[in-house]
C-alpha cells in the first residue's frame, strides 16, 4: 500500500517546465502520467493523491500546455504530460507539445514508469494506439489505466478491456489497471503497480 511508503497529502505542484532545461535537477523517480485530454489525467492524479484539487481539472480540454511536475513526500514525482488528441489546439501548437512530450520521455533519467490512461468506455484512438507503441519502441515500462469505470457496468469490464488490449495490440508483460476516481476502484493496484516500477 502507497500510504506505508509514501505520505500521499505530502504533495504539491513543484514547477511547469517547457524543456529539459527547467527539469528538477535531482535523482528523485519520476513518474509520467500521458493521455488524451478529457481522459480523466487530472482526476487520476488528485485520487491517487487524495487532494480534490491540486491537478487542476478543466472543462475545456487541452488546458495543461507544460509538462507539470508534482513533489510526492519528497520521494517521487509524478510528471503531468499536455493531453494530446485534441482538435482546438494549431497543428503547430501540437507539434510542438508533441516535441517536448518526446523530449521527456526519451531523455529523462529519472523516468521510471509512463502511466497511459484510455477511456474503459471507447476503443483507444489512433493518438492512443500511437502512445503506446511510441512507448514500447523506446521501451519504457508503461501501466495502461483503464479510467472511468464507474460509467461501464462492472459486468461489461472485462469485454472492454478484451477490446482495448486488442486494439494496442497490448504486451502481456504490462500492467492493466481498471480504474474510476469516483468510486475509487483500481485505487490500490494502480499504486501498487506504480511502486513496484520504481
Amino acid at each position: 500500500m502507497a500510504e506505508e511508503v509514501l505520505n500521499t497529502h505530502n504533495a504539491s505542484i513543484l514547477l511547469s517546465a517547457a524543456n529539459k532545461s527547467h527539469y528538477p535537477k535531482d535523482d528523485l523517480p519520476e513518474v509520467a502520467l500521458a493521455g488524451r485530454s478529457n481522459v480523466g489525467k487530472s482526476s487520476f492524479i488528485n485520487t491517487l493523491l487524495d487532494r480534490k484539487k491540486l491537478a487542476r481539472t478543466s472543462s475545456k480540454p487541452g488546458k495543461t500546455q507544460l509538462l507539470n511536475f508534482y513533489n510526492i513526500d519528497d520521494k517521487l514525482r509524478f510528471v503531468d504530460v499536455p493531453g494530446y488528441g485534441y482538435a482546438k489546439v494549431s497543428k503547430a501548437e501540437r507539434a510542438k507539445w508533441g516535441k517536448m512530450i518526446e523530449e521527456y520521455l526519451v531523455t529523462r533519467d529519472n523516468l521510471r514508469v509512463v502511466v497511459s490512461l484510455v477511456d474503459l468506455r471507447h476503443e483507444p484512438t489512433a493518438d492512443d494506439v500511437q502512445m503506446y507503441d511510441f512507448l514500447k519502441y523506446y521501451e519504457i515500462p508503461v501501466i495502461i489505466v483503464a479510467t472511468k469505470a464507474d460509467k461501464v457496468p462492472r459486468g461489461k469490464w472485462n469485454k472492454q478491456e478484451a477490446l482495448i488490449k486488442k486494439k494496442l495490440n497490448f504486451d502481456s508483460q504490462d500492467s492493466f489497471v481498471v480504474f474510476s476516481s469516483e468510486t475509487k476502484d483500481g485505487y490500490n493496484q494502480a499504486w501498487d503497480t506504480i511502486l513496484e516500477n520504481l
